[in-house]
């Protein structure tokens, strides 16, 4: 492999995620694509970003589980779960996948109705890939995860959880040998910016806020170089 590339924090953004792909001149056969989580919810195209993930790992990617693709499982195997993903841009995820919501903006009378989410044939596809997927990628230089890891567990022992939900403890609190590149947290939170955050500390934040008006970011590595869409 000539690069490894690394993405994370898609959010249903199809058009930005293929043309950042096209931008950074990705190809299957020559670069190591990784991708961090987080393919679904506030964007238009979730299931087609999330059909796009399964092609990529397909094709050799590495792909990671975030947060939000968690939640979605959790609300299709418990109704107390609905609630918190819905409240995270479950809706716009839904309605990607073709379900007809009843037209109010009340949030328990939608509930009310929906639960329990039904599954649709594609949506079991998609829940058994999410099921599937790993927390954490680990080489001989870097680890790569969602959220970020614990500074005091082992990779080994720690909660699938912390992976993908962790944040002040391990933006603060870590000082590994090796570097961590991870998504969850939009990088305009660690500086005035929207581009890649190489900390002090070995973490190297990636998520560019694409769905909150921010980019979609692609960290190369080992030259660290960034390309990124709008």
């Amino acid at each position: 492999m000539k690069r490894t590339l690394v993405i994370s924090d898609i959010h249903g953004e199809l058009e930005k995620f293929e043309r950042l792909l096209e931008t950074a001149s990705y190809h299957p056969g020559e670069d190591q694509l990784i991708l961090l989580g987080d393919y679904i919810d506030r964007g238009p195209n979730s299931k087609a970003v999330v059909d796009k993930a399964i092609q990529l790992k397909e094709e050799g990617a590495i792909v990671l589980k975030g947060n939000h693709d968690d939640m979605m499982e959790k609300a299709f195997e418990d109704e107390n779960q609905i609630r918190r993903w819905l409240r995270n841009g479950g809706i716009q995820t839904l309605e990607s996948y073709g379900y007809e919501l009843p037209e109010t903006a009340d949030l328990d009378r939608l509930i009310a109705k929906m639960a329990p989410l039904k599954k649709t044939e594609k949506v079991e596809q998609h829940l058994t890939f999410f099921c599937n997927l790993g927390h954490y990628h680990e080489t001989e230089d870097y680890i790569f995860v969602h959220g970020g890891v614990h500074p005091a567990t082992p990779l080994s022992f720690t909660d699938p959880y912390l992976f993908m939900w962790i944040r002040e403890e391990f933006h603060n609190g870590y000082n590994g040998k090796k570097k961590v590149v991870f998504g969850h947290t939009p990088t305009n939170s660690f500086h005035d910016s929207f581009d890649v955050y190489f900390g002090t500390n070995n973490i190297v934040g990636i998520d560019g806020g694409c769905v909150f008006g921010g980019r979609l970011n692609a960290l190369e590595l080992p030259g660290r170089k960034v390309y990124f869409v709008e």
